[in-house]
């Protein structure tokens, strides 16, 4: 049986299993105080020595969801507000039980063409996270536009045009895949 790494802040019950705990021993820790329950797949791990990322919170509270919107545009620099909740994505037919005090989850329910486009994978160590690409995280900012803020939305716009390694084509296809070119195309004819 493999020690728990100090660098991991969050294990499910099939990592736990795969290194050899069985389901006493990992109650066993729980009661130590080196496990704490999030949900029913997942446990912090208490020992946990590492950077605080509220995006390994929200990989772990909400199972198959994505960091969307402004926290995803926070995170590619594209704008200086700076979210009160994280925007996570989800799918519409899923549910998620437990939400932390800390840090807020925002949830959005995307159907499942929105869901599955652009999804990048962020590893820091033995932590990581989902996240929509910057191109996807433009086209939706775009189609939630009225929820998100015209000035926010013209903002993230501006830095995306700004940006050396933007893909326009890609930020098209999205567009396109998403029903919502025409807006895109008005958006950029205007800034450029």
């Amino acid at each position: 049986m493999i020690g728990l790494a100090e660098d991991k802040k969050f294990f499910t019950i099939s990592e736990l299993r795969d290194m050899g705990y069985s389901y006493y021993k990992i109650g066993k820790l729980e009661k130590e105080g080196i496990l704490q329950r999030v949900n029913r797949s997942t446990y912090e791990n208490l020992s946990y020595k590492g950077d605080e990322n509220d995006f390994f919170s929200a990989e772990a509270f909400v199972p198959n969801g994505v960091i969307c919107l402004m926290s995803a545009a926070r995170y590619y620099e594209l704008t200086s507000f700076l979210p009160d909740a994280v925007d996570v994505a989800i799918e519409r037919k899923k549910r998620v039980v437990t939400l932390p005090e800390w840090p807020k989850i925002r949830l959005f329910y995307f159907n499942s063409l929105r869901m599955n486009i652009g999804i990048v994978e962020v590893k820091d160590g033995n932590n990581h996270f989902h996240i929509f690409d910057i191109e996807k995280t433009v086209v939706d900012i775009v189609y939630y536009r009225n929820k998100i803020g015209m000035e926010e939305t013209s903002e993230i716009l501006k830095n995306y045009l700004k940006s050396r390694d933007r893909q326009i084509d890609r930020l098209y296809i999205y567009a396109r895949q998403l029903r919502c070119e025409k807006i895109v195309r008005t958006y950029l004819e205007v800034l450029m």
